[in-house]
């Protein structure tokens, strides 16, 4: 079997030796997910239906919204880069030769509409494989600096290897732990290159801790043989603090499973986000907040949403009549 490239053969090719890439360079210097963060700039984590509201840095009285448009984020500066002033990455794998999911191409499209009605510019992707994920978050990446709002919503399989979340691509085909690193997208040096960004805010949205498909011990190739994986990934995703200007949101609890909706059109998770994302003047954290009581109460908590974030500004997808949030 002809061995896939790897993700730093891949960003060489697309943008030549002096990029920086989703590799071990940008790896060393970040703490390891989960490690408390550093004093002020502690994360801010809700796991519960209940909880403090975050302290956000709030901006004069009367003073306006940042970029000046729906939903724009106040307290921290923002880029007011016009059309490019709210951007957004929607993703979703399902068609997976080995564990194939039947709701996140139907999400991802369901989520960019929601999004694009809102003002933002949307980049759709479905099923992509590793090339493709990995020129997506890189395109994105070279955006981002020009825009006051950056989003990305991931609906897919999504792995933890050694406390790092990994992006799955649907044409991955590891035997072992290390070829789920070479053969997938590493979520915190995607955020870590978000938050180099002085300006405007980043949320990411991960509907990814389905069941891992490489923990069961044997997993089946793309040609119909039974091969035995090496390697204990557990299940879900890793704890995963959020830098500064950034809000990360996982469809269930560290470690947890997400279910995929199979008899109903969209996941469980991504329906109550749909529900809640036209809500206007609704701060995101409320939103988080209500998206979370709905999944735990259809799925009799089961699925638990969970959410990091160190946000210092006011945000609402929507605001409300009066050009206000909250």
């Amino acid at each position: 079997m002809a061995a896939l490239p790897t993700r730093r053969m891949l960003l060489r090719c697309a943008l030549g030796a002096a990029a920086l890439p989703f590799g071990p360079a940008m790896s060393a210097a970040r703490p390891p997910q989960g490690a408390k963060a550093p004093s002020g700039g502690s994360a801010v984590h809700e796991a519960t239906s209940v909880g403090a509201p975050l302290s956000v840095t709030r901006p004069p009285e009367g003073a306006r919204t940042a970029a000046g448009g729906e939903g724009a984020p106040t307290g921290r500066p923002a880029n007011t880069g016009g059309a490019e002033s709210r951007i957004a990455l929607v993703i979703g794998n399902g068609a997976y030769r080995a564990a194939p999911l039947k709701n996140p191409p139907g999400d991802a499209v369901a989520v960019a509409a929601a999004l694009r009605g809102l003002g933002y510019d949307v980049t759709l992707r479905q099923n992509t494989r590793l090339s493709e994920l990995i020129e997506s978050l890189r395109e994105f990446s070279v955006r981002a600096p020009k825009a006051a709002v950056r989003m990305l919503f991931y609906a897919g399989h999504g792995v933890q290897v050694k406390g790092r979340n990994y992006l799955v691509p649907i044409d991955a085909d590891p035997q072992t732990e290390e070829e789920i690193q070479r053969q997938s997208a590493d979520v915190g040096e995607f955020v870590d290159r978000l938050s180099a960004i002085r300006t405007g805010i980043n949320i990411v949205v991960l509907d990814a801790c389905r069941v891992n498909p490489f923990a069961g011990g044997v997993i089946v190739g793309p040609d119909g043989r039974r091969l035995k994986f090496r390697g204990a990934t557990p299940g879900g995703l890793a704890t995963l603090d959020a830098p500064v200007g950034t809000l990360v949101a996982f469809s269930t609890a560290p470690n947890g499973v997400a279910l995929d909706g199979a008899s109903g059109k969209h996941s469980v998770y991504a329906r109550h986000l749909l529900a809640n994302l036209p809500t206007p003047g609704l701060q995101i954290e409320q939103l988080f907040k209500r998206v979370r009581i709905g999944v735990a109460e259809d799925t009799g908590r089961a699925q638990v949403p969970w959410e990091s974030s160190s946000l210092t500004a006011d945000f609402c997808f929507k605001s409300d009549d009066k050009g206000r949030c909250g």
